[in-house]
């Protein structure tokens, strides 16, 4: 079943590729419960098929880069990358998309959090496996308050810009 507006996010784990140690986060992949990280936030997360792959790396993260602080300025604490890759390879694309600091990149290595938001897609005609599809959503203390779906290989309403809008 797919998550909706009012909905609250299923609990599960991602993990991120920490750059730099600090009290509670050591270098390297760190696992951090969802249902934590939202408590009292409000947080924008946006999903995508891969790392590194034609729209996401040209279009889908640089307008996240790019609009980061006008949607911090509108009240969001932080935005999040979810894709289904290993934290190693969410760091490094981090990196190379300049979203270090501003975009945190979420890995969902097995998929497990796209599944459970109802939002994994099957890319195995591509060779990629399970995947996630492409979103984007607002969540407010861990309730979903703004949901866009992609439809069939589109990039329309999960971009920044319309997230933007909503807020």
């Amino acid at each position: 079943m797919t998550i909706k507006i009012g909905d609250q996010l299923p609990e599960g784990a991602l993990s991120e590729f920490i750059e730099t140690e600090t009290e509670g986060c050591s270098l390297g992949p760190n696992t951090f419960n969802v249902q934590d990280l939202v408590k009292g936030k409000k947080i924008a997360i946006f999903g995508l098929p891969g790392a590194y792959t034609p729209t996401c790396s040209a279009q889908h993260v640089p307008g996240y880069v790019k609009l980061a602080a006008e949607l911090k300025a509108k009240g969001v604490d932080e935005i999040w990358c979810v894709s289904v890759n290993d934290a190693f390879v969410m760091g490094a694309w981090g990196r190379d998309q300049k979203a270090t600091g501003t975009v945190r990149m979420m890995a969902d290595g097995n998929a497990a959090y796209s599944k459970a938001l109802g939002l994994d897609a099957d890319f195995s005609k591509f060779g990629m496996g399970t995947r996630s599809q492409r979103y984007s959503l607002l969540a407010v203390d861990g309730v979903v308050t703004q949901l866009n779906i992609e439809q069939g290989g589109k990039f329309e309403v999960s971009n920044a810009e319309t997230l933007l809008g909503q807020l």
